[in-house]
Parts: C-alpha cells; sequence; structure tokens
C-alpha cells in the first residue's frame, strides 16, 4: 500500500447522510434542549471536518489545491438541498446550512489568500451595517473576513451576538461561532451521543 492509497477523508456524504436520517428520526423543537444539541451538533460536525482540512494544510499533509477541493466537496455535500416530508425540519436544517456558508467560504479564503487583516468584531459590526442596508454580498464578505481571522487564533466575542438582529449576520456570525469552537477542540462529534 502506497501513501497515496491512505489519502485522508474529511467527510462523506454517508456522514451527512447519517445526521440527517437521524434528524429525520427525532422530534425536533427547536425550543427543546435535545433538538437545539443535535442540530448544534450537526453544525459543529461539519465545521470541524472544515477545520481538520485546515490542519492538514497548515501542516503541510496537503496543498492549496487538495485543501481548497476539499472544502469545496465538505460544501456541496453538506449545503445540497435536502428532502424531508416534514417543512419545519427542512426550515431548521436550512437554518444550519446558512450558519455554515461563511466556514466554508472564510476555509477557502485563508488557503487561497491568507488571513486578512483587521479585527473580528469591526468585521462583524460592519457586516451587520451592510445588512441593514441590504447589501447581503458585502455582508457576506466581511463575516468571512472575519472568519479568516477566527482561523488564525483571533476570538469572537460572543457579546458580540447577542447584540445583532437576527438575520442572515446573526446565523452566519453563529456558523463562525461553530468554527471557532472547532478550532478550539476539533474531537469529532459523535452521531450517536
Amino acid at each position: 500500500m502506497t501513501d497515496d492509497d491512505a489519502v485522508e477523508t474529511f467527510y462523506t456524504d454517508e456522514r451527512w447522510q447519517n445526521w440527517l436520517d437521524r434528524l429525520e428520526e427525532e422530534d425536533l423543537d427547536p425550543e427543546n434542549e435535545d433538538s437545539a444539541r443535535l442540530l448544534l451538533n450537526l453544525q459543529d460536525d461539519a465545521a470541524i471536518a472544515v477545520v481538520k482540512v485546515l490542519s492538514a494544510y497548515d501542516d503541510g499533509r496537503i496543498d492549496e489545491d487538495r485543501a481548497v477541493s476539499e472544502i469545496h466537496d465538505i460544501r456541496e455535500i453538506v449545503l445540497a438541498e435536502v428532502s424531508f416530508d416534514d417543512e419545519d425540519k427542512v426550515m431548521l436544517i436550512d437554518g444550519v446550512q446558512t450558519s455554515l456558508v461563511p466556514v466554508f467560504y472564510a476555509a477557502e479564503e485563508y488557503v487561497v489568500g491568507g488571513v486578512v487583516e483587521g479585527d473580528v468584531s469591526e468585521f462583524v459590526r460592519a457586516a451587520a451595517d451592510a445588512e441593514a442596508e441590504e447589501d447581503i454580498d458585502a455582508a457576506l464578505g466581511y463575516v468571512v473576513q472575519a472568519g479568516t481571522r477566527i482561523v488564525d487564533g483571533e476570538s469572537l466575542d460572543i457579546d458580540l451576538v447577542e447584540d445583532l438582529e437576527y438575520g442572515l449576520v446573526s446565523e452566519w456570525v453563529n456558523g463562525l461561532d461553530s468554527l471557532q469552537s472547532a478550532i478550539e477542540d476539533p474531537e469529532v462529534v459523535e452521531e450517536d451521543e
């Protein structure tokens, strides 16, 4: 067996599908702590996979092209449309998918462009301002820039998150919180916890 045969796997369709199967079986209620934890574990699990790609890249185990390709693959799996009979569950999963969007883009930006100069809090405030002006592309851009800083080790102030109006930016910053958690503790979340 050559080294090429031992290619590291970061995330699979099966892994995502296992989470979806579990969610389909559960009686989900976002007000219920167990349901909320299950959705957060699903989100954190995808963020952990992204962080494992970034670690492999930083350690020189994979090159830039492979890192970008792996991040893209995870994004394709996680952001694929989910078809459940239960519309409420589809909406909850859609929320998780929305939260993860900047995680993928920040990881890709980190690999391709490096860390952006600036401050996480300032980027998040700028994103909220852009969202208020309905400039969603700029808002996402700022959140992604904040994400590169988080990958580089800067902390996200959770109080800042609580001050945000509910909307795309608050969903995206929720994803950055999962990214930060994954960086701090990149242990795989067990699907059967």
